[in-house]
């Protein structure tokens, strides 16, 4: 008998009613609870399994802007950039920094794509080197594609030498991979935090130490982590680091990336986009590119005012809640997502494609199965349960914990379970 064949069992249907009240325990224990109403469309019976794809918004931040087209662009016009405008990306990042990056003033900034910015970082973690015998960057094989292909590109432009770490796809990078990998030929190591697909949660401060000590430079992409995870980049000693908004930032589609650069190597900085965002004035359109002091001569073109107006209500939510009661949260979600699989899922021959210890994944889970397609993500998406797949098997089930509820969880993998038996 096929898995599509297999009917119900009372063993099963007991098990459900055991989640169900589970769940409702932990939703009324739930002290974020209250934040899920701030969202928009949180109200409605659809189960969102998808924010670290792309977040809910707010219901403030149509308030916000709204409030925005009329009174600022609509009324202040062009004096908006001399107003506010201009100071919006330091400003933001500042706050970003403090609510969630554990980052002091002065070292985060909201600009470009993740991709401009994983770029613009790299290359000035190579000028930042600056010796001929460090022509080695180092990079992981299960990395987010555009990391990969940002990587290979710029050996293709500088004349460097890839060195691959084979990554576990259910699992991640570790230490001990990158001990192995670097040393004195080493220039750049670039690194998710949180892997895209298995969920991994990698040793930030100790694999930092480790590039560290072999006397080279790290690039975390903090995609998957931030606001989802405590992170502490000052804490680590973290050189450089990107990251989107449009995930548990919940900026909007398209949202602006953030940079980080350590203090450090701020005085130094080179990099490589020029621009005139990024000159000392941009407004005096002078020949010649000079430079804006600090983290500032890290933009480019002009800023994207909307994505941040969009991301502020989140950055004040997050401030609020505390990104450890937020992580708290992530954890017994995905722990809850775990107990559920291991109930409804298991039994039918999925598997869990992410770590099952809580401290060593971020907050999605990836369930693999032979029989998962694109096209069963589609039909569990006009059911009004919104997961997405990832090749070539796997279901990927993202927690955001200001705007996830548990029923809303186990609603959602019941109607994954539903769909291997039909």
């Amino acid at each position: 008998m096929s898995i599509r064949q297999q009917p119900a069992t009372p063993g099963a249907e007991a098990a459900g009613a055991s989640l169900q009240q589970r769940a409702e325990e932990l939703d009324s224990q739930d002290p974020l609870a209250h934040y899920r109403h701030h969202f928009i469309g949180a109200d409605t019976p659809l189960s969102y399994l998808d924010g670290n794809s792309l977040g809910r918004p707010l219901k403030r931040t149509a308030d916000d802007v709204a409030a925005f087209i009329r009174d600022d662009w609509g009324g202040r016009l062009i004096r908006g950039w001399d107003e506010h405008w201009l100071a919006m990306p330091q400003a933001i990042g500042d706050q970003l920094g403090r609510a969630v990056l554990g980052a002091a003033p002065g070292q985060t900034i909201i600009a470009d794509s993740t991709t401009v910015v994983l770029y613009k970082l790299i290359r000035a973690a190579l000028a930042a080197v600056a010796s001929p015998d460090r022509n080695e960057l180092v990079l992981d094989t299960e990395n987010f594609p555009t990391d990969r292909y940002l990587v290979e590109g710029i050996a293709l432009e500088e004349g460097l030498t890839l060195r691959w770490i084979q990554a576990d796809p259910a699992a991640g990078v570790t230490v001990e991979q990158v001990r192995e990998a670097t040393g004195p030929r080493t220039a750049v190591v670039l690194l998710s935090q949180i892997a895209y697909r298995s969920g991994h949660l990698a040793d930030l401060p100790a694999i930092t130490a480790a590039v560290h000590d072999a006397g080279a430079l790290v690039v975390w992409d903090l995609c998957h982590s931030a606001g989802s995870v405590e992170i502490g980049l000052d804490a680590a000693g973290v050189d450089f680091a990107a990251g989107c908004t449009y995930k548990y930032l919940n900026g909007g589609p398209g949202s602006p990336a953030f940079a980080y650069v350590n203090q450090r190597h701020l005085p130094s900085l080179n990099q490589p986009i020029w621009g005139w965002m990024g000159r000392k004035d941009a407004f005096e359109m002078a020949a010649g590119y000079e430079p804006a002091a600090g983290i500032r001569g890290f933009l480019s073109g002009t800023p994207a005012i909307f994505g941040m107006i969009a991301m502020q209500g989140t950055l004040d939510v997050i401030e609020e809640a505390s990104m450890a009661a937020i992580r708290e949260k992530s954890e017994k979600l995905t722990a809850f997502a775990v107990e559920v699989f291991d109930a409804l899922l298991a039994p039918l021959g999925a598997e869990l494609a992410t770590p099952r210890d809580p401290a060593r994944r971020g907050s999605h889970i990836t369930v693999d199965h032979a029989e998962f397609t694109k096209a069963t993500v589609e039909a569990l998406w006009d059911g009004d349960v919104i997961p997405d797949f990832r090749a070539p098997h796997g279901i990927r089930v993202g927690l955001s914990p200001l705007s996830t509820r548990f029923r809303e969880v186990l609603q959602g993998m019941e109607e994954i379970r539903n769909r291997l038996q039909a």
